[in-house]
C-alpha cells in the first residue's frame, strides 16, 4: 500500500478507508510505503498485526551525503534526469516524460539526484526561452530554478529507491504515492491499482495557487505534479475511484474507460445508529480536519446569514487540525470574532466517538471546495441526520436525493439550505431518516472491502497469466 501524508501518521478520510481495508483483509500482508514529510512523524493509528510500515521521507532532518549514480548508471541517470526536466517546458503530452522517468527508475540503483541540482538549474533555465507562452509571461531567475529543482529530486525519491517487492501495490492516491507503484511495475512487472479519493492534481494545483512560490516555480510544479498524473493514469492496471465524478478527470488525463472501476467508501454500520434526540437550540454541526480545503470560511460566513435569522443557533465544529495546519484556524477563529459569532461558534476539536459530533445538532454540513466521496457525509447520512453539502466531488453521488446541496463558496445559498432544514421539522426527519436508509443499502465497509478483495485476487491472477503465456509464446513469434 502506497500512501502520501495520510495512513499511518494522519487521521482524516482516506486514513479511515485505509485502516479499514489493511483490517477488513486480515488475510493480506501489507507493507505500508508511507511517504512522509521529515520520516519523524509518529504514528496516528495503532497498527494490525498483517501491517508494516516502511518511511519515505522527503524532507528528512538529518540526512547522509547524497550518493550520485555510479558508471554507466549514472549517466543514463543523468541524461533521463535532464529529459525529463526539459519536458516540464515542453509542450509534452506525456510520452517523453513517462519514458524519462522509467529510465530513471530502472538505473537509479538508490542513487540520489541532489548532486546533480545546479545541473538541472541550468537545464531549466536554457529550455525556458523556447516554450513561447512561458517567455512571454516570466523568466526564472537562478532562485527560482534552484527552489523548483530542489522540489523535484526531493518529489522523486520514493521512485529512485529499491522497487517494493510485492503480489500488488495499491496507491490509495495519485501523484507522489504512484511512483514507487511505477517503479514495482516497469523493474519488476507487479500489477499496479490506483485509488483516487479526491482529484489530486485538482487538489494541487489549488495547494499551488495558495503557495509563496514566484510564478515561474508554481508553472514547473504544476507541470511535474500533472505529468505524474498523467503517468500514472496511462500505467494503472486499473484504476478504482471512489465515486464517478473522478472518471472525467482520470479520463481527460490519460486513462483508458476500460481500466476504470467504481468502488464506493463505505462505513460500518454498527458504528453509526440512528442518532436520537436533537438538541434544543437549532444547531449546526461540522466535522472534519480543519484545513484550507475544507473551506470552514463559506461555513462561518453562512452561518452569520443565519443566526441574523435565528439568533439562537449555534455552529459546533468538530476536527483536529493538521500539522501545519494551526495558522488556518486562527484565521477561521478571527473570522468569527469579526462576524460577532463569539459564544455562538465553538470549535471543540476531535471527538472520542465521531456519531456524537452528528447527534450533537440538526443539520451536518460541508462546505469543501474539492471532496472525492466524503466519510463525514455519508457517517452523517448513516447516522440519519439532514445533510447540507457543497456540490462538489462525488457529494452528489452520495446524497441523492436526501440532502440539499448548494454550490461551494456561497455563503448565501448554504445559509438558505440550513435555514430551510432547521425550520422544517418533518422535511428534517424525512430526509434523515431516507439518507440513513440509502447509506446502509449501498455504502458499507464490508461493500468496500469485498470489492478490493476481489479487484486484488483477480489483478494478481491476470498479471500471472499474462507473464505465464509470454513465456509460453514460442519464440519466433516474439
Amino acid at each position: 500500500m502506497l500512501t502520501e501524508g495520510t495512513y499511518p501518521q494522519a487521521f482524516g478520510g482516506v486514513s479511515v478507508w485505509c485502516d479499514q481495508l489493511v483490517r477488513g483483509l486480515k488475510n493480506h500482508e501489507f507493507d505500508v510505503y508511507a511517504i512522509q514529510a521529515t520520516g519523524t512523524e509518529p504514528a496516528a493509528w495503532e497498527l494490525p498485526a498483517n501491517v508494516t510500515v516502511h518511511g519515505i521521507a522527503l524532507w528528512p532532518p538529518f540526512t547522509r551525503r547524497p550518493r550520485p549514480g555510479r558508471g554507466g548508471n549514472a549517466e543514463r541517470l543523468v541524461s533521463a534526469y535532464r529529459r525529463m526536466i526539459l519536458s516540464l517546458v515542453a509542450k509534452d503530452s506525456g510520452e517523453e516524460f513517462a519514458a524519462a522517468l522509467r529510465e530513471m527508475a530502472e538505473c537509479a540503483d538508490g542513487a540520489s539526484l541532489a548532486p546533480y541540482g545546479q545541473e538541472a538549474a541550468g537545464w531549466l533555465m536554457d529550455a525556458w526561452p523556447a516554450n513561447t507562452a512561458l517567455r512571454q509571461v516570466a523568466a526564472p531567475s537562478v532562485l527560482d530554478a534552484l527552489t523548483a529543482v530542489d522540489v523535484i529530486e526531493r518529489s522523486l525519491r520514493p521512485l529512485l529507491q529499491p522497487a517494493p517487492r510485492a503480489d500488488l501495490t495499491h496507491a490509495v492516491t495519485n501523484g507522489l504515492a504512484t511512483l514507487p507503484g511505477l517503479a514495482a511495475r516497469w523493474r519488476h512487472g507487479t500489477p499496479l491499482l490506483l485509488t483516487e479519493h479526491g482529484v489530486y492534481l485538482r487538489e494541487r494545483y489549488l495547494g499551488l495557487r495558495a503557495a509563496g512560490y514566484s510564478w515561474p516555480v508554481k508553472a514547473t510544479l504544476a507541470a511535474f505534479l500533472r505529468l505524474v498524473c498523467v503517468t500514472a493514469y496511462r500505467n494503472a492496471d486499473l484504476i478504482a475511484p471512489g465515486n464517478q465524478y473522478n472518471r472525467r478527470w482520470e479520463t481527460r488525463f490519460g486513462a483508458d474507460p476500460k481500466r476504470i472501476e467504481t468502488v464506493y467508501n463505505g462505513v460500518a454500520p454498527e458504528d453509526f445508529p440512528a442518532a436520537g434526540p436533537e438538541p434544543a437550540a437549532p444547531t449546526i454541526t461540522w466535522a472534519g480536519r480543519i484545513d484550507p480545503i475544507k473551506d470552514l470560511e463559506t461555513l462561518i460566513r453562512s452561518f452569520a446569514l443565519v443566526r441574523a435569522e435565528l439568533p439562537e443557533a449555534r455552529l459546533r465544529v468538530f476536527g483536529g487540525v493538521p500539522a501545519g495546519g494551526e495558522a488556518y484556524r486562527a484565521s477561521c477563529e478571527a473570522l468569527v470574532a469579526e462576524l460577532g459569532l463569539a459564544g455562538s461558534v465553538t470549535f471543540e476539536g476531535r471527538v472520542a466517538e465521531i456519531r456524537d459530533a452528528y447527534a450533537a445538532g440538526h443539520v451536518v454540513a460541508l462546505s469543501s471546495i474539492s471532496e472525492g466521496f466524503p466519510y463525514t457525509l455519508i457517517e452523517a447520512m448513516t447516522s440519519g441526520r439532514a445533510t447540507v453539502s457543497t456540490d462538489v466531488g462525488g457529494v452528489g453521488e452520495a446524497v441523492g436525493d436526501t440532502g440539499l446541496v448548494v454550490p461551494p463558496r456561497e455563503p448565501a445559498a448554504m445559509a438558505a439550505a440550513c435555514l430551510e432544514l432547521l425550520r422544517d421539522e418533518a422535511r428534517r426527519h424525512d430526509l434523515g431518516r431516507r439518507a440513513r436508509e440509502r447509506a446502509l443499502a449501498n455504502f458499507t465497509v464490508d461493500k468496500a472491502v469485498d470489492s478490493y478483495d476481489a479487484i486484488y485476487h483477480d489483478l494478481v491472477f491476470r498479471m500471472s497469466r499474462e507473464a505465464a503465456a509470454e513465456v509460453l509464446e514460442p519464440a519466433e513469434a516474439r
